[in-house]
């Protein structure tokens, strides 16, 4: 709507490379016991579940090595 008139001063964009802060960033809060044990737990869980996953998938992934007896119905026997 309405803009400025003034010129903006670019400056302090020159001088930034030379302009070191005094404020440090406050230091990061260590997280509690109970909070590294929850993230213990859900690794584990995604672990045990991608493995679980796994074992339960390996039989339907291999290949049999003797083939399957084929079951003949009562009418394919002649009777």
């Amino acid at each position: 709507m309405f803009r400025r008139r003034e010129p903006v001063p670019f400056a302090f964009l020159a001088e930034s490379d030379r302009f070191r802060s005094n404020v440090t960033p406050p230091p990061r809060e260590r997280a509690s016991a109970g909070q590294i044990a929850g993230r213990w737990l859900l690794g584990l869980t995604i672990i045990a579940g991608l493995v679980g996953s796994l074992v339960i998938g390996m039989p339907a992934l291999s290949q049999n090595q003797t083939p399957a007896q084929t079951q003949q119905s009562q009418a394919s026997q002649g009777h």
